[in-house]
């Protein structure tokens, strides 16, 4: 499958390697992402994820979400679900 452009990293807390994530695409947990930006790139499945601080499933294109990540992220990476 094609990846799909579903977002972009609109804030990074390094403390606990979370990323805030403005989606322009539905994402549910599940999911398999890719998050580029800069030299890096990297592929996760999306463990959990969250709106205000509580855990939900999925989401819909509009929704700014909270997601772990397993690397440093930056303001502006692309997130792509693939």
């Amino acid at each position: 499958m094609a990846e799909k452009e579903i977002g972009e990293v609109s804030d990074f807390f390094a403390q606990v390697n979370a990323a805030a994530i403005k989606l322009s695409a539905p994402l549910k947990v599940g999911d398999k992402i890719k998050v580029k930006g800069g030299e890096n790139e990297f592929e996760q499945v999306v463990e959990s994820m969250q709106i205000d601080r509580k855990p939900i499933k999925e989401a819909k294109k509009g929704d700014e979400v909270g997601i772990l990540l397993k690397e440093k992220a930056r303001k502006g990476y692309k997130i792509f679900k693939i």
